[in-house]
């Protein structure tokens, strides 16, 4: 499988035309704004859940976030685009490490590992990302 385009793809912005920096900085906002969403899509669903357990907000925050990965390796598997070993395959990553951090077993996974995975989800699920980038921007213009 050929390598996710660039985020800023999503967006229409040629990103031949910005510095290497640039293109940097781009991303990794990009990055940072659809991680926050997906974690509020994840909190959403779950609301249930945290409401059984009582759960104050930032409780809620440190659940997601230690948990994020994991919800999004199980997303990729609900597509039924991969299996655990095509994940495994796709991003370098032994499968017995990806099937602890699927499990809750490993809740706390390298960045690079992380980085990996967020790659193949935005393949396998290129509308969410698409939205949650639309939805930024519109949200951006609306505040100026």
């Amino acid at each position: 499988m050929a390598s996710p385009e660039p985020l800023c793809n999503l967006l229409g912005v040629n990103s031949k035309k910005l510095t290497r920096e640039e293109n940097f900085i781009l991303e990794a906002e990009l990055y940072s704004r659809i991680c926050e969403e997906i974690k509020d899509i994840y909190k959403v669903e779950h609301k249930n859940y945290f409401r059984i357990l009582k759960m104050n907000a930032e409780m809620e925050k440190a659940m997601i976030e230690s948990n994020f990965i994991r919800c999004v390796i199980n997303d990729i598997l609900a597509t039924k685009e991969y299996t655990l070993s095509g994940i495994a395959c796709y991003t370098k990553i032994p499968e017995d490490i990806l099937y602890e951090i699927a499990t809750g077993s490993n809740e706390y996974p390298i960045l690079d590992l992380s980085r990996r995975v967020i790659e193949l989800h935005r393949s396998v699920r290129a509308d969410l990302y698409r939205n949650v980038v639309k939805k930024n921007i519109v949200e951006d213009l609306e505040s100026t």
